[in-house]
């Protein structure tokens, strides 16, 4: 039996539709059911119930935005670190291994030569840096949590996307921003993601630290012109000048702009697609929000 917490999230969401085309016998737990309880009360209900591996998608991003995490430190801190670690707690009390959802937000850019950032390299983007915002040291810190454990995955989403106009899809926040800053990032396919997370336990790959990240990376710009051949709209895509300018115009924290390497996942067998097949897909495949509102009330 899998557990699965944050399951009515945007990202759990995902991860327990994957669960549930596969067929594998998972529990649903909610965030609210284990706030504050002790590691050791949570080890007793992963026991009582059988679990033999937990996913943990729960976490605090903060709405709209990442800005609205400077205003609610407290619950940022105990989301993306705190729960962390006393989930790790309960899982070695049980002796049950885990799979932990982190995000790529804890760098920032890439190397000199445009590739991105490996898996064995530490943070850039970090309360060590004091360079990043709350919402990306607190992510930093749920990874250090974890630091050194034996029997855990910990896959890192980056800018989450998919087919289903949502608030949190990347290619919906594109189409309703008045104004971009033009950036360069990778990118996650969300269901591609998902699958990721669920075939690391059934394939068994090594456990650590895994970018789950689609191929190369991409700029806001390429990201406009695709999302234009496929819903064209009667305005152009406007953008900042520059960072200085977005920041002073349109954000209260630093944002996180960068690419990683997707090496380690591929070297293990998981695949993700080239982003802009990705992106491609999903346009072509889009789904207003009004359509997936119908979809949800019929199910």
């Amino acid at each position: 039996m899998i557990g699965l917490f944050g399951s009515t999230g945007y990202v759990g969401q995902s991860i327990a539709h994957v669960l549930t085309q596969r067929g594998l016998d998972f529990l649903p737990i909610r965030h609210r059911q284990i706030q504050g309880i002790t590691s050791e009360s949570l080890a007793s209900i992963l026991r009582d119930h059988g679990i033999d591996f937990l996913i943990n998608s729960a976490g605090y991003t903060g709405k709209p935005n990442v800005d609205a995490c400077e205003l609610d430190k407290a619950n940022c801190l105990d989301g993306n670190a705190t729960l962390v670690g006393r989930i790790r707690e309960a899982c070695e009390l049980a002796g049950i291994p885990f799979g932990h959802v982190s995000s790529g937000c804890i760098f920032t850019g890439s190397h000199a030569d445009g590739t991105g950032f490996t898996e064995a390299e530490p943070p850039n983007f970090s309360f060590r840096q004091n360079n990043c915002s709350f919402y990306s040291g607190t992510k930093a810190l749920g990874e250090e949590m974890l630091a050194d454990c034996e029997s855990c995955y910990v896959w890192r989403l980056r800018i989450p996307f998919d087919h289903r106009d949502s608030p949190r899809n990347y290619l919906s926040k594109v189409q309703r921003y008045d104004r971009l800053l033009e950036a360069t990032n990778s990118l996650s396919h969300l269901g591609e993601f998902a699958s990721a997370c669920v075939d690391s336990w059934v394939q068994r790959i090594p456990f650590g630290i895994y970018n789950v990240v689609n191929g190369g990376s991409i700029t806001t710009r390429r990201v406009t012109e695709l999302i234009a051949e496929s819903l064209p709209r009667d305005r152009s895509y406007e953008f900042f000048d520059d960072e200085v300018e977005f920041m002073a115009k349109a954000a209260t924290t630093p944002r996180s702009n960068c690419v990683l390497d997707n090496s380690k996942i591929l070297a293990a067998g998981i695949a993700m697609r080239p982003v802009e097949d990705a992106i491609r897909d999903a346009l072509e495949h889009w789904q207003p929000e009004t359509s997936m509102n119908e979809n949800r009330q019929l199910t």
